[in-house]
């Protein structure tokens, strides 16, 4: 408590010192101390006049139009040790405008995810776990699709193995085993036809209990083999 025993005679009020009003922003940065000159992926991260971009396409047997899906990406840190590929947006392109309202959300949510930086692979999961309650569909080459959202997840997938994101999905030791094994049961029961598929004696001819070839055939009211000429009569 201030005790004022003389008359006032003025006064004055403090004022804060006065920011700066160009604060530069200040950027996430990866590792600390030393390491403060690296720049991460962050959500404000502002977008360059250019990005390099790849384009895939969609074909499904449910649309009588192609999908073309453009994921553009960002370069971190050009020119240092630290440079980084970075998916940035992703946009979808169709003639098919059945979808155009979920294509132009969905772009809009993966787009903003992407931008948000961290561990983006979460992404692929959820995509392709998404299953059309009409039925999916067979791609060329025998891979199925349980939906047109799962074929996004796996291309987005591709993306992110090819820039280095994510790791190529291998089969572990149990699963080659298992695939080797199956293989060689079916090379061995294709041998087993083998014999009677690949002949170049007539249709229908048997085997022949002499030469074991497939080249029995009805012959002049006789069975004969057409391989070594052994008959029924003699």
């Amino acid at each position: 408590m201030i005790k004022v025993d003389k008359k006032i005679v003025g006064y004055a009020v403090n004022q804060p010192e006065a920011e700066e009003k160009d604060v530069k922003r200040d950027f996430p940065r990866e590792g600390g101390g030393d390491r403060a000159e690296v720049i991460r992926m962050h959500e404000k991260l502002e977008r360059p006049e250019m990005l390099i971009g790849s384009t895939y396409k969609v074909k499904t047997p449910v649309s009588d139009h192609a999908m073309y899906v453009t994921i553009n990406d960002i370069i971190l840190n050009e020119g240092t040790e630290h440079e980084k590929r970075r998916p940035f947006e992703i946009f979808i392109n169709s003639k098919n405008l059945d979808h155009y309202q979920w294509i132009v959300a969905l772009t809009r949510i993966i787009s903003a995810v992407f931008r948000k930086g961290g561990d983006i692979s979460f992404l692929v999961e959820e995509l392709k776990a998404v299953f059309d309650p009409r039925g999916g569909y067979w791609q060329a080459g025998g891979k199925f699709m349980p939906s047109i959202i799962a074929e996004l997840g796996h291309i987005v997938e591709k993306h992110l193995v090819m820039i280095g994101l994510m790791v190529s999905p291998e089969l572990d030791q149990g699963q080659k085993d298992l695939i080797a094994q199956k293989r060689a049961e079916y090379e061995e029961s294709q041998k087993q036809t083998d014999a009677f598929s690949k002949s170049d004696y007539p249709d229908g001819a048997q085997l022949c209990a002499k030469c074991s070839t497939t080249a029995v055939i009805m012959m002049d009211g006789c069975m004969t083999c057409l391989s070594c000429g052994d008959s029924k009569c003699g």
